[in-house]
């Protein structure tokens, strides 16, 4: 019996070709968040079981975590998100930290669910925390960053939309229709789906829960057409000044009652960025402010604020955008020995590899052809030909495998042709 080649379901395998495509999406994000002057930290893979059962949300914990038992019976978890574990680490050093504390990772997560377009059982994603500020300047802060991704990766500001809700405002349409803790849960699975239903099966899961009252708060187009005095309370002001900030920042921003985002974790200002292409019209990242998550820790709370940003949904979006450049292969040049000059050749490889030329060798005994055909064939644009008579005239053969063009150069030359420029 032959072993299967395909990976585990919901998986990925990245050839070279894949690895460029999330290594330079991957540039992108650090380049961004680090000129806001985050820090990057990691985690470990595993966290115990309780970690995520305290506030990450019945369908993650019940559904999506792939927990078991240790050797030493100890629950733990595959991580499914970093929020949780990033919370602990600052929960661990909470007096010895400098606030604000700004910190960003890109891990890889595993989630049990079925996998689809932009969602996959194992993926990687960027997250983004601002710890130590409990005014609107850090949400705001943390949703300019997410904007300034995705245009520093190309993109258009008409291209998407971000859509902004608050979930201090969800719980005052709670009390504003008396709704019990377990109702308010009902509802807020109910709006978490609206975005992927029409209106009217939106309404009719609405009504036959019985949940008729909130109907009009989930259909308003802004701020001031929500149910009075929702329209008028604190939560809806501070909503409409974030928004007109960012609105003057060039961010575009808008009011969505429907943007509820799943975890319990969420204490007050919450959002989503949507793709506005029918191709991809859906909602690829989000995230919200957490004020009490540290605190579920034994320490003091620390005011938090972020988001993460997956990469399945992000490459989605490059590619129906055509946003992804050309990726070229990180070897440089390819050399191709002639003849038995492998030892002589060793002194002209060394100076170009000090001197940061990339370069991958082929000293097997197949014929010239089929050493170029492989040079082609694994991406290299150029061929270095160097063979007896080239190492005595100290001019080596630089073919350019893409237009057929060869020169004669010498290894200062050569170096300066594939000087890498910041």
């Amino acid at each position: 019996m032959s072993l299967p080649t395909q990976p585990y379901k919901g998986t990925r395998d990245f050839y070279p070709e894949d690895k460029r495509i999330q290594k330079y999406m991957f540039a992108k994000l650090r380049q961004v968040v680090e000129s806001f002057g985050y820090q990057e930290y990691d985690a470990p893979l595993l966290e115990p079981f309780e970690v995520y059962a305290a506030k990450s949300g019945d369908e993650l914990v019940n559904e999506q975590l792939y927990s078991f038992e240790d050797r030493g019976g100890r629950k733990v978890a595959i991580r499914p998100e970093m929020t949780p574990s990033v919370s602990r680490m600052v929960a661990g050093r909470r007096q010895e930290l400098a606030y604000p504390l700004r910190l960003y990772s890109i891990p890889n997560l595993w989630r049990y669910e079925r996998p689809q377009r932009g969602r996959l059982r194992e993926h990687w994603q960027l997250n983004v925390d601002l710890f130590g500020i409990d005014d609107i300047s850090a949400d705001e802060e943390i949703i300019q960053m997410a904007d300034s991704i995705l245009k520093a990766l190309g993109a258009d500001s008409h291209e998407y939309v971000i859509k902004v809700n608050s979930r201090k405002l969800l719980k005052r349409l709670d009390e504003h229709i008396n709704l019990s803790q377990d109702k308010a849960r009902q509802l807020y699975r109910i709006a978490d789906k609206k975005n992927k239903m029409t209106d009217e099966q939106f309404k009719q899961e609405i009504f036959e829960a019985g949940l008729d009252a909130s109907v009009d708060f989930f259909f308003a187009a802004t701020i001031d057409k929500l149910p009075a005095p929702l329209n008028e309370s604190e939560e809806a002001e501070n909503l409409e000044g974030l928004i007109a900030r960012l609105n003057k920042v060039g961010v575009n921003a808008v009011f969505d009652p429907g943007i509820v985002r799943g975890f319990d974790y969420y204490t007050d200002i919450i959002f989503e960025v949507y793709d506005f292409e029918g191709a991809n019209n859906r909602s690829m990242f989000g995230g919200g402010r957490y004020d009490g998550l540290v605190g579920l820790f034994g320490v003091e709370p620390v005011p938090t604020v972020g988001f993460g940003m997956g990469d399945v949904t992000l490459q989605n979006f490059l590619v129906t955008h055509k946003l992804l450049p050309e990726l070229p292969s990180e070897t440089d040049v390819t050399a191709i020995l002639i003849g038995d000059v492998y030892d002589q050749a060793q002194g002209a490889l060394s100076g170009l590899r000090e001197s940061g030329v990339n370069i991958a060798v082929d000293a097997s005994d197949r014929k010239l052809d089929s050493k170029i055909k492989h040079a082609v064939k694994s991406g290299t644009r150029y061929a270095l030909f160097i063979g007896e008579s080239e190492l005595s005239s100290g001019k080596l053969k630089l073919r350019d495998l893409t237009k057929g063009h060869e020169d004669e150069l010498g290894l200062k030359e050569i170096i300066n042709k594939f000087a890498k420029h910041p």
